[in-house]
């Protein structure tokens, strides 16, 4: 794959525009740390909700795509397209609360909710759990798939000639150390102009990164070898371009016949039914959380809250997809050679082969858009867990708040350099993926509760988060129990375990829990305990009717993500159908969300 200058000069100015952004919000993120790592709560609710998508395409995802498309045809794709039940939830049931809750970090709720020594140690322990070790994985990962997008661009590219080179018992490579150049210039943005700049380049990140893709799938469907649409569905067997897969088969989930997806009955209700509420999964985790959390509590008032979970929910799952999904389908015609391993790689190879010159260095500076706008925020979000949630409650409390940003952008470098020696050690990850769901199993069920259920304490969670790991060994190693018979028992498990260690403790101190409540009045009949010790307070109602926007919020993304796909591939009054479906859907939930009386809290 060769640059031309023009490419050379659409990345640079990539480049400049993201560092101008940077820069020119700079002085917004130095008054204190809610300013740094919560954009002052100011945040509209576009921006919010496009730096949230922004952050989830990260440069692995249309490779990733690509890789599910080969080996499972477009219904591939359900192995993901299943959390929408628990990003739509979110929205609609806990982006309030998050906003309302008028905290810094989803690890600080810990501290208004529960009480005791155990909320103390629950809080310092997911700080550096999921701030440091989660977050230096997840960064790894997504450098590792950028290393691996250099390598194709640029395959001859060395060292002064020497690859790869050893120091301090980790291997660098050329690739991975401007991989390491291109992290420095998103730290250094990222450290100046905290989350105002890392959501403001989010938008215009992932507005490039979107273009470049849309060309790229136009450009490759007119590629004489294609032929379009109807030449893919010519040389392509139909199997590829079922949008769901094939429920009922004895094969283990994700194993395949002549290709076509195949999943048991099982496996499809653990999709459906468990996975997306059960575990904790980066950006997806049940009841909001993480960079989603930071995004919700950075927002104006509650509505635009909500709002942006919502345009997050519809540009994550109905439109982004199609583009990727077309490319991919068009790699397997200009490459069917590639072998399973390789199949992720004929995204960049269609790139090169379909794209002039001017074209390429957008896609190029797509990627790098993509990469960039998921590493700022990894940044910014972990460091806001160190500062927010370790540092200044445990190690220099009390300190003003221009040490606690100088100490963040501190961190975030920190972060970085640590990120780039575990990158260097990882070769395969994608199991891990797994593992993470699985060892997290339980613990989506307390994330949820603890907000409408007031005996949840402390030890609720520190027992849904430790128990998968008593039992999953035993699973995999003693018994080898396969996916998705293992995520069943180990929720079944943490479950129990932590229901038994909740009422065999102390409920969390009655001060407290009147403190909360105060705060956030979540409302519901499992508080009705606290709420009668507190007349004062209005509690949130109509949560029958926010069941009723969740299913139809859900069904109308669901309709749009498959009109969309069936109007590209000609089905053309299909297509049209769901797609006034997801209108009626969605014009009942507007309706219904213009008649809320919101509560903007001003903390």
């Amino acid at each position: 794959m060769t640059l031309a200058g023009i490419d050379w000069a659409v990345i640079g100015l990539y480049f400049v525009v993201s560092l101008a952004i940077g820069l020119a919000v700079a002085r917004r993120a130095g008054g204190s740390t809610g300013d740094f790592f919560l954009s002052g709560r100011a945040l509209p609710w576009w921006i919010a909700g496009t730096s949230m998508v922004a952050t989830t395409f990260a440069a692995d995802t249309p490779l990733a795509v690509t890789e599910l498309v080969a080996q499972n045809g477009i219904a591939g794709n359900w192995l993901w397209w299943n959390m929408l039940l628990g990003g739509t939830l979110a929205a609609f049931f806990f982006a309030r609360l998050w906003r309302r809750a008028g905290i810094l970090t989803d690890c600080e709720f810990v501290s208004i909710r529960y009480s005791g020594t155990p909320a103390a140690f629950l809080r310092g322990f997911r700080a550096i759990y999921i701030g440091v070790l989660m977050n230096l994985i997840v960064i790894g990962w997504v450098n590792l798939a950028m290393v691996k997008i250099l390598a194709v661009v640029f395959p001859e590219m060395t060292l002064f000639g020497v690859e790869p080179v050893g120091f301090l018992g980790f291997t660098f490579t050329a690739h991975l150390l401007v991989v390491g150049l291109l992290m420095l210039l998103v730290a250094g943005y990222s450290a100046l102009s905290g989350l105002w700049g890392v959501s403001i380049t989010d938008a215009f990140q992932f507005t490039i990164a979107m273009i470049g893709c849309i060309v790229l799938a136009v450009l490759a469907l007119r590629d004489p070898q294609v032929g379009g649409i109807a030449g893919l569905q010519e040389k392509l067997p139909e199997w590829v371009f079922r949008f769901t897969p094939a429920i009922g088969s004895t094969e283990p989930a994700g194993e395949t016949t002549a290709g076509l997806l195949q999943i048991s009955v099982l496996a499809f209700v653990t999709y459906l039914a468990v996975q997306w509420w059960a575990s904790w999964y980066p950006g997806a985790e049940p009841g909001g959380g993480g960079y989603i959390a930071q995004r919700m509590m950075s927002a104006k008032n509650e509505k635009h809250a909500l709002l942006a979970s919502l345009w997050f929910n519809v540009a994550h799952y109905a439109i982004r997809p199609w583009p990727w999904v077309i490319v991919a389908l068009c790699s397997l015609v200009l490459y069917p050679e590639l072998a399973a391993s390789e199949k992720g790689q004929g995204f960049m190879m269609t790139a090169g082969k379909v794209l002039p010159a001017g074209l390429l260095g957008l896609l190029l500076a797509a990627f790098l858009a993509a990469y960039m706008s998921t590493i700022s925020t990894q940044l910014n979000w972990g460091c806001s867990y160190i500062i927010n949630d370790f540092y200044r409650p445990f190690v220099r409390p009390g300190a003003p708040e221009k040490h606690y940003v100088t100490i963040s952008r501190i961190a975030t470098f920190a972060i970085m350099v640590l990120s780039l020696f575990v990158t260097s050690k990882l070769e395969r990850i994608s199991d891990a993926w797994k593992f993470m769901l699985e060892c997290s199993g339980g613990i989506g069920l307390v994330l949820i509760l603890r907000w409408f259920w007031w005996r949840i304490n402390a030890w609720s969670e520190i027992a849904a988060l430790l128990a998968p790991f008593a039992i999953y060994p035993i699973l995999k190693l003693r018994f080898g129990v396969a996916f998705p018979q293992s995520l069943l028992i180990i929720v079944a498990w943490s479950t129990v375990v932590w229901l038994a260690a909740t009422f065999a403790t102390r409920p969390t101190e009655e001060s407290v829990l009147l403190a909360f409540y105060r705060r956030v009045h979540p409302g519901g009949v499992l508080w009705r305990p606290i709420a009668a010790k507190l007349p004062d307070v209005s509690s949130d109602t109509g949560y029958a009717w926010l069941f009723v926007d969740w299913v139809a919020g859900s069904l109308c993304v669901t309709f749009s993500l498959l009109g969309v796909g069936k109007l590209i591939f000609g089905r053309t009054a299909t297509g049209l159908l769901l797609l006034a479906a997801a209108l009626v859907l969605g014009i009942s939930v507007a309706l219904h969300l213009s008649r809320i009386c919101w509560r903007d809290s001003e903390r």
